[in-house]
């Protein structure tokens, strides 16, 4: 007997927050071929970035949820949540921002507070990537100077 449409959203969304997202990902793609939500969509992305490392394809789902629903939070969060895990870390850092300006939102919240701050360049003139900043930073650490 198949599944309700609700059902299949209330077990996808308690397995994202368990974080099993294989089983998550079963659901949403079931949901998902049901009907097209933009909730749905941003939620598959991020469990295709997690299980199939099908980055393109997810960050391309969750833009077409933020489309759709530019005012929602959650798909910022989302689209944070998968840059990165595609290693771009300050892509995800601007994506949570822009949540976080629509609307206060604590899982946001609470990833930024995960990731920490971080200590100013250590050659305030320089870029924050400029090399010797980044290898100074780096020696003044294992010193424990930093």
């Amino acid at each position: 007997m198949p599944e309700s449409f609700d059902s299949l959203l209330d077990q996808g969304d308690r397995a994202l927050e368990r974080n099993d997202t294989l089983f998550a990902l079963m659901q949403y793609e079931t949901a998902h071929a049901i009907e097209a939500r933009p909730a749905i969509k941003a939620k598959l992305a991020y469990c295709l970035a997690r299980e199939r490392k099908e980055f393109q394809r997810a960050m391309a789902l969750c833009r077409d949820a933020l489309v759709a629903e530019p005012d929602n939070p959650d798909h910022y969060f989302q689209l944070g949540r998968i840059s990165l895990l595609a290693g771009r870390k300050q892509t995800a850092i601007k994506s949570w921002r822009k949540g976080l300006k629509i609307k206060r939102y604590q899982p946001i919240i609470d990833e930024l507070n995960r990731l920490g701050l971080r200590k100013p360049p250590i050659f305030s003139a320089l870029p924050r990537e400029h090399f010797l900043n980044r290898n100074t930073g780096k020696l003044l650490h294992k010193l424990g100077t930093r």
